[in-house]
């Protein structure tokens, strides 16, 4: 298994994980999403792959604190394809992530996981992460 930065070309890809997740009609913008990640600094996509085929994907934020001396990164996205689960892909993928998040001097990770997804709770619990309550969330029109 190999973990590489995405490219553009890996769109369909991880648009039909996406979907997998429960967000349908990606495909529509996903290369627009993936070139904007691509092309900020304090955004990163990675893709697990072997040989061609991907086999998940995380999409990472820095964020620069004000009050703590370290930063943190934020897991925006996160999905192992339904074929490679429970393959240990999953957990290269958040190894690789602890340590990029190391290099960028942040000092936590945090992921915001529906209370839905039990299976993913699991996977998190066993990498380490704890439940930090209180997620509050303002949707806005557009």
């Amino acid at each position: 298994m190999l973990i590489r930065d995405a490219k553009i070309s890996d769109s369909s890809a991880i648009s039909t994980m996406l979907t997998e997740l429960g967000y349908a009609d990606t495909d529509l913008f996903i290369e627009k999403k993936i070139a904007q990640q691509l092309a900020h600094n304090d955004a990163k996509i990675f893709v697990a792959t072997d040989k061609n085929n991907i086999l998940g994907f995380i999409s990472l934020h820095f964020i620069p604190q004000l009050a703590l001396e370290g930063d943190f990164c934020r897991i925006s996205y996160f999905c192992v394809s339904q074929a490679s689960r429970s393959k240990g892909v999953g957990a290269e993928l958040e190894k690789h992530t602890l340590q990029l998040a190391k290099k960028r001097n942040c000092n936590r990770i945090e992921v915001h996981c529906h209370s839905r997804r039990k299976g993913a709770h699991e996977f998190y619990k066993k990498q380490g992460y704890n439940e930090s309550p209180k997620y509050l969330i303002k949707m806005i029109e557009l």
